[in-house]
């Protein structure tokens, strides 16, 4: 049987300021999927509402739009499985040996607050599974507790977009909350890399994180290496 990935996206277009698009941080999924894809890994898009999953424009420019989110813009095929991604309650967690949160500002508004995204990640975790995000994918695990009430983050490795990172990329008066201070608050033991925006990751038993969107291959290289 081949490993089966389930890959979270968001479903949010905008920031608080509708003048101010974000969403999909395409590399973030795409650097991933070929990882996966490679390893002969079956996957599955699901974001908190269902349905499309639109994209952060500054991941469509220099230097973030490379060769394998270019390649998936341009194919019909690919775009059409972020149009109709599916929903949390048509997931069942048991088909999944890893959830993969990618990233993107967009989805510190969608992905915190989506009791189905915390329950399946919970089942997927408490039996040992593989829980993965990269850049602001961790806010997926910020509010999701385990069957005895604790965040699952608490006392946990991990990494994700450092507040540093925010300010150096001019967002951090556009973002609704301080991601790495609230994941700190949860428990959580926050690492980062020595500099910004290079490649950096986590792992703490079955919970592997990346910090930034250049870390989105080498987080996808260790879930496959965790999968076997």
């Amino acid at each position: 049987m081949s490993k089966r990935i389930l890959n979270v996206v968001t479903n949010v277009g905008h920031y608080d300021d509708p003048s101010h698009k974000t969403g999909l941080w395409l590399s973030e999924l795409t650097h991933a999927w070929h990882v996966f894809e490679d390893a002969g890994f079956e996957q599955v898009l699901v974001s908190p509402s269902g349905g499309a999953s639109p994209l952060e424009p500054r991941s469509l420019k220099f230097p973030n739009y490379d060769k394998t989110a270019k390649a998936w813009h341009a194919d019909p095929e690919r775009m059409k499985l972020l149009e109709n991604t599916l929903g949390p309650d048509e997931i069942d967690s048991a088909d999944f040996d890893a959830i993969y949160f990618t990233g993107g500002h967009a989805v510190m508004y969608d992905f915190p607050g989506s009791e189905g995204l915390q329950r399946i990640t919970r089942e997927i975790y408490e039996r040992g599974d593989i829980v993965s995000s990269v850049c602001h994918g961790y806010c997926g695990l910020l509010d999701t507790r385990l069957s005895n009430g604790e965040y699952l983050i608490k006392g946990r490795a991990m990494t994700g977009f450092a507040w540093q990172e925010e300010v150096l990329a001019r967002v951090d008066k556009l973002v609704p909350y301080n991601a790495e201070e609230r994941c700190k608050e949860r428990g959580a033991l926050y690492r980062k890399g020595k500099l910004p925006f290079t490649s950096y990751t986590v792992v703490d038993g079955n919970l592997i994180t990346g910090q930034n969107p250049g870390s989105a291959k080498e987080t996808a290289q260790k879930v496959a290496a965790a999968l076997g």
